[in-house]
Parts: C-alpha cells; sequence; structure tokens
C-alpha cells in the first residue's frame, strides 16, 4: 500500500473519518484542506442504488452548472457552410469536416469536447475508435449532435458537463474549483443532485442516493450524510 505525503496526512487528521457531514461541513473541510498551489478541482461522487448492466438503469445526462467548472474547455466542431460560420462565431476553437477528421486521425488531440452537426456525422463517426474511449465522441443524447452549434459550443465553453454512472454504481464530476468560495460550490452541488434525482430509473428499488463524497485535487474525501439531500435540493 503506497504512502501518504506528510501534507495530506496532516489535513487527514483535521476529519472525522467515522462521521457524514452537512453539505455546507463538507464543502468547508474540503476548502480547508486542499494543500496543493493551485488552483485544486473540487469532486463529487455519488454513490447509487442501480446497476448500470442493466440498461433501463443506466444513469447519464449532460448539466450545465450555475458557475461552471472553472476550466478553460476547447471545444472542435465538425460543420460545414453556415453552420461552420456558427461554430467559430460561438467560439470553437477548430471547425472543419474532412480535414478536421483527418488531422485527428494524425493524433491531433488538443481538445477537450466535440460537436457535431447531424449531416457530418458520417465523418466523425469514423472517428469512434479514438473519440469513443476517451468520451469525446458527439451523442445525440448529450446535446452534441446537433444543427444549433451555436448553442452547444457556447454551453460547453461555459462548462457544461457530461457524467455518467460507472459499472460500481459511482458517477464521479467536477463541481467547481476551490477558488470558487462556498456559496458557489454548494449552488452547483444542489443544482446537479436535483438532476441526478430526476433521473432515477423507474426500475431502481430501495435506496437511489447511497452515498456522497466530496474531495479536493490529492486532498482526502469526506462523507457527507444523505439524509440531506432532499433539504438541499428543495
Amino acid at each position: 500500500m503506497s504512502k501518504r505525503g506528510r501534507k495530506y496526512s496532516e489535513k487527514f487528521e483535521e476529519i472525522d473519518a467515522s462521521k457524514k457531514y452537512s453539505f455546507e461541513e463538507a464543502v468547508r473541510l474540503a476548502l480547508s484542506s486542499s494543500y496543493v498551489n493551485f488552483d485544486a478541482s473540487v469532486d463529487l461522487a455519488i454513490r447509487l442504488g442501480v446497476d448500470p448492466r442493466h440498461a433501463d438503469q443506466m444513469v447519464r445526462g449532460a448539466a450545465s452548472l450555475p458557475h461552471g467548472i472553472g476550466k478553460d474547455v476547447r471545444v472542435v466542431v465538425f460543420a460545414k457552410g453556415e453552420k461552420e460560420k456558427e461554430a467559430s462565431e460561438a467560439g470553437a476553437d477548430f471547425v472543419g469536416a474532412e480535414d478536421l477528421a483527418e488531422k485527428i486521425q494524425g493524433g491531433w488531440l488538443e481538445f477537450d469536447k466535440t460537436v457535431a452537426t447531424p449531416d457530418m456525422m458520417g465523418v466523425a463517426g469514423k472517428l469512434g475508435r479514438i473519440l469513443g474511449p476517451r468520451g469525446m465522441m458527439p451523442n445525440a443524447k448529450l446535446g452534441t449532435v446537433t444543427f444549433d452549434v451555436g448553442k452547444a459550443v457556447t454551453e460547453l465553453k461555459a462548462g457544461k458537463i457530461d457524467f455518467k454512472v460507472e459499472k460500481a454504481g459511482i458517477i464521479h464530476t467536477s463541481i467547481g474549483r476551490v477558488s470558487f468560495g462556498e456559496e458557489k460550490l454548494l449552488q452547483n452541488i444542489k443544482y446537479f443532485l436535483d438532476i441526478i434525482l430526476k433521473l432515477k430509473p423507474a426500475s431502481s428499488k430501495g435506496t437511489y442516493i447511497k452515498g456522497i463524497s466530496i474531495s479536493t485535487t490529492m486532498g482526502p474525501g469526506i462523507k457527507v450524510d444523505t439524509a440531506y439531500v432532499r433539504d438541499l435540493v428543495k
């Protein structure tokens, strides 16, 4: 088992690992326990009472958090004609068609999100083996296969996030940066949890949200009492 660093150990001692905190307490502790010399990401892990092996219990979607996630998102768009112009005006970092596909096939991957108009999916679809494993393939369900490319680019640049429950029934996502402060982080968490509650599968029985943890980059995880979920999203 790897040995934890001195700074991590010192911060971990400030947290009662046997206790489950309120959201306000957990965020406060997460911020105070961040010890890195950069603006650390604040992350949320939610354990759900679903079995992702069954299609009718898959929980996935996209969310435009009220305050974004504090990251510069690089967006490429597969489009032609007027839609190419629309994407560029919305702030896309690179717009193209066959030329863009060739560039990516050549090993260029300096971007975070991909958008495509429906008529360009024949071109973008050929990149499935490259973009798919990286979670960057355009997807109509996530709003990244659309003729409204201006809106899609604007939302992604503002920090729209995609999320999907993993095999173990856990959803991991960033909900901001340490520099956001407690209030903005709580507003982002509230917004995200409201979406997760609305996505509860009809076939999911028993407790839906089984556990929640908040942490910062390289920082200790702080458990949250799920009894506070309903109060937070009211």
